[in-house]
This record gives C-alpha cells, structure tokens and sequence, in this order.
C-alpha cells in the first residue's frame, strides 16, 4: 500500500512513519487526554483552524479579539467560522474549491432498488 503525507521529499521514512503513528495512534480512546480535543481541528469540516488564544489577553503588542472575552458562545462560534473560511482562503483556496464542488453536487432522494 502506498500513503502520502504529502508533497515533499524527506531524508528517509522514518519521519513518514512518525506522521502515520500520530494521525493513527491519536484516534485511540483516551491517547489524547480529552475525547473532546479532536473534535474540533484542521480538517474537521473541510477547511483550516481559526487562530488560537492564551493568556495574557495583550502580549508584545497584540490582543486577543475582545468577542474572545466577551462569553458570548455564539458569537465566538461565528468568529471561529469566519477566521477559518478566511485563512483557508488565503492559505489553501483549493480546500474552498472542494468544498463547493461537493456543495453543489446534485443530491438524490430516490431509493436504490434492489
């Protein structure tokens, strides 16, 4: 069987085999510390991560976004969906574009016959 991980050239396969091991060993139950924490990555839905914050909420000049702060759950949500869609644009607009294509692909209600 052959596997990408990509389209780049490594020294040897020990690094390829390091990558496998993590996006597989990572699925198990419990590798992870929270079973939440996979939930919601790169990936996920079809496009890349919003950016992520810490504290403090100013650091060398820059601030976290004040809807950040403010605990309002859906407009954090809607702030996270507007970031990804934004960096996917930027970063990988080919990830957009398969994204529509499957969008716009026909959905079928009818029932396969036997």
């Amino acid at each position: 069987m052959e596997v990408s991980i990509g389209d780049y050239i490594l020294s040897g396969g020990e690094v390829g085999a390091l990558v496998l091991l993590d996006a597989i060993i990572r699925l198990l139950p419990g590798v992870m510390g929270n079973d939440l924490s996979g939930t919601d990555e790169s990936f996920e839905d079809g496009l890349l991560e919003y950016p992520h914050y810490t504290r403090p909420a100013e650091w060398q000049g820059r601030t976290v976004p004040s809807v950040l702060l403010s605990g309002n759950h859906e407009a954090i949500a809607l702030w996270r969906a507007e970031k990804a869609i934004e960096i996917t644009a930027a970063r990988r607009p080919d990830l957009l574009d398969q994204n529509k294509a499957a969008a716009d692909e026909p959905v079928s209600n009818e029932r396969k016959r036997p």
